[in-house]
């Protein structure tokens, strides 16, 4: 496999191995949005961080480097899913967030990494671990620094080289070189500088001698007391009552905790539009119907591909301990030209046929020696098969007649990146190469010599190694998805459709859900940036309908999945501050708690004693004998800081009865028995010491969580995607 193959295939888990490293403690974030979908702002930025924009065509950039890597890697047979494009998009706005708050700190912390330290990242003894994973061995897990550094000094020769000029140059290879160089390594120093500055911020702890001793003789403490709790829930919620301006007075005097993003929320309907019973018979007869010709096909891939089975043929052997299907035994009792099914297989009907069987290696080791005929960006052809024959047969002269050394002879000859090994691959089971060379290694024994072609040339293969022989099955799957008719389709499309222009406005939304007794579900809090809406799935478009809609608007259908979706939009949530009604939820329990403590209170009185205290409250007088300063618990009464906190109030050791104190759970009032302390529970002061610096320490990972809820965020993703 050429170098220049390895980077396309590996580009993608690259990427996302450098932005999930770098999001760790960073995915929560309090971006203050304006209102994206309205009015006639034509601006080019998807966001603005602390002043500095992020093009849009920046960002596009970056998303389209990672979706190709992520073809690439799969050789071009993969589609990037919306949920997939999301998810990269989310993940390089959270990168750019990052990097956009960091870079003025780095600079104003002399954090840098030099060229010298950016070598040894790449090439040197202090490898990032992105790269460790970028050039292992996908197989084995194996690293090889020494042939890693080669790679890397070929990825930038290419680099350097620059772009081929001329209306016939191909720059596939140059692309991937300057998108390692210009988007990859810049990101592993982003890393490295990202750990620095957390680093700085981490070793600035310290502890001095006197707060570690206040803090081991502080948790050493152990109080007894006697108390009697009158629980809030004495006092029905009723008698309690919190009106909505109650609620804002509060959240007015804590601005910071009732913070919220823009979003919307909406309630809707789903129409159900999957396979009736009757239209999975119909597969099902279709499939019988088919079966005869399977039988009797001498071809099955022709076959298989004539009636469009979801399950192309694989014409490959593989071992019975490796297969993985349903009724895998009886299919495998078969006489060869045998079916088994139709059987269910997910949302599949599928019907089996034997095709052959023999021993079969689990796993084979093999060298090859690669002449390369086609460039694996361009699939152009770079030699003629003629051309590529002739020199594959000298290479096999060289050794076989000529008493050449195979590693040798690959080492200079050789087209692909396994050239600085020998040509060994190592060991590999089946469907890891491509078919003409899996054929040929399964399919032969030890000591083996071979040509085969390729897609991607000419091979010349040694096998080296088989172990773990046991039967081996080729088996061709006839399948057919199990999808709705058009019968089945139209009707649910029709009931959506109907509901719809009969539910114009929230009212008559309503009244129908009633009248047709159907189920009435809401999605809360959907943002504008969002893909998917949790608990309908993925419909960007319903997404901008909502931010195009006004409150009390009822959409069209729209079909989602195997559903058509009729949605009313309930409630507008700008950003900034949460209303009574999203805050009320958080916001009551306390505030109805202060008001019962009030109430408690005022018929408590001043108790001159436990035993008064507990005649008038109506509750029992209880003991805790060993309330700990740190730990924040009575017995019987669960966490109850402030009472913890009264156990140690020397003025109150001897008193009859304690003032009341409103609790977490109910209003007590207390009697401090004794205040002792144990002995040294928490080792020496330096050891506390060090803990306590440790402890400081873990927080130093929250800075950038924190630096990016006191930044001036604005997302303008959801009007560009």
């Amino acid at each position: 496999m050429s170098i220049i193959q390895s980077i396309r295939e590996r580009a993608a888990w690259l990427v996302f191995g450098l932005i999930a490293v770098s999001l760790i403690g960073f995915l929560l974030m309090d971006a203050r949005r304006s209102n994206f979908f309205g009015g006639n702002d034509r601006t080019t930025a998807v966001g603005v961080i602390d002043g500095k924009k992020i093009q849009a065509e920046d960002f596009d950039r970056q998303v389209s480097a990672i979706e190709e890597g992520i073809k690439r890697q799969q050789q071009g047979q993969t589609t990037v899913s919306d949920e997939m494009r999301q998810q990269i998009r989310e993940e390089i706005w959270q990168k750019d967030v990052r990097e956009s708050l960091l870079d003025k700190d780095y600079a104003a912390t002399g954090i840098d990494v030099g060229k010298g330290e950016q070598n040894d990242m790449l090439v040197g003894q202090d490898l990032a671990p992105q790269i460790r994973q970028y050039f292992s061995d996908r197989r084995t897990g194996y690293f090889d620094a020494q042939a890693a550094a080669q790679q890397i000094n070929q990825i930038y020769t290419i680099y350097k080289a620059g772009p081929r000029k001329g209306a016939n140059a191909d720059n596939g290879n140059y692309e991937i070189a300057r998108s390692f160089w210009e988007d990859q390594v810049p990101q592993i120093v982003q890393q490295r500088m990202e750990q620095k500055f957390v680093a700085l911020i981490a070793n600035s702890a310290y502890v001095p001698k006197w707060m570690a001793e206040k803090v081991n003789a502080d948790n050493s403490q152990i109080a007894s007391i006697s108390f009697v709790n009158t629980p809030y829930i004495t006092i029905p919620d009723s008698a309690a009552k919190v009106s909505d301006a109650e609620i804002m007075e509060y959240v007015n005097q804590h601005p910071d905790d009732f913070q919220q993003k823009e979003s919307r929320s909406i309630a809707y309907v789903m129409f159900d539009a999957s396979p009736t019973s009757d239209d999975s018979l119909h597969i099902r007869q279709q499939m019988i119907e088919l079966s005869k010709d399977f039988a009797a096909a001498k071809d099955p891939g022709a076959f298989l591909t004539r009636v469009q089975s979801e399950t192309p043929y694989p014409d490959t052997t593989v071992a019975k301990s490796m297969t993985r299907v349903p009724f895998k035994d009886s299919i495998f009792a078969l006489q060869k030209g045998g079916l088994y099914g139709p059987y269910l297989d997910g949302g599949n009907y599928v019907i089996a046929k034997l095709i052959d069987e023999h021993q079969v290696p689990d796993s084979v080791e093999a060298r090859h020696i690669l002449v390369s005929m086609v460039d694996r960006e361009t699939n152009q052809p770079t030699m003629d098969d003629s051309t590529g024959k002739k020199k594959i047969d000298s290479i096999r002269n060289l050794i076989e007649k000529g008493g050449q050394r195979f590693d040798s002879v690959a080492a200079h000859l050789s087209d692909d990146g396994s050239k600085i090994k020998g040509g060994k691959l190592g060991w590999f089971g089946p469907n890891q190469m491509v078919k003409p060379f899996q054929d040929f290694a399964f399919g032969h024994k030890i000591g083996d010599k071979g040509i085969v072609r390729s897609q991607f040339g000419y091979h010349y293969i040694e096998i080296t190694g088989q172990k773990n022989f046991e039967p081996g099955y080729k088996v061709a799957y006839m399948t057919r998805k199990i999808d709705p008719s058009l019968e089945t389709d139209h009707a649910a499309s029709g009931f959506a459709s109907q509901f719809a222009g009969e539910s114009r406005d929230a009212r008559t939304f309503e009244d129908n859900i009633e009248k047709g007794h159907l189920r009435r579900l809401v999605a809360p809090d959907i943002p504008p940036a969002a893909i998917s809406i949790n608990g309908v799935g993925t419909n960007r478009q319903l997404i901008r309908w909502v931010y195009d809609a006004e409150p009390g608007n009822v959409s069209e259908p729209f079909p989602v999945a195997d559903k058509y979706v009729v949605a009313l939009l309930t409630e507008i949530n700008k950003a900034g501050a949460m209303t009574a009604a999203k805050a009320r939820p958080t916001v009551e329990p306390i505030l109805r708690n202060r008001k019962k403590a009030e109430q408690i209170i005022k018929k408590l009185g001043s108790p001159a004693s436990l035993d008064a205290a507990a005649s008038t409250s109506g509750q029992p007088v209880m003991h805790a004998d060993t309330v700990n300063f740190s730990a924040g618990f009575i017995q019987n009464a669960g966490r109850e800081p402030k009472v913890v906190g009264a156990s140690f109030d020397k003025a109150l050791i001897g008193k009859p009865a304690s003032p009341a104190i409103a609790g977490t759970g109910g209003v007590f009032v207390i009697r401090v028995e004794k205040v002792s302390a144990l002995s040294n529970p928490n080792g020496d002061i330096q050891q506390q010491r060090i803990r306590l610096e440790q402890e400081q320490r873990q927080t130093a990972y929250q800075v950038v969580d924190q630096m990016v809820k006191l930044a001036n965020i604005t997302d303008n993703r959801g009007k560009f995607f």
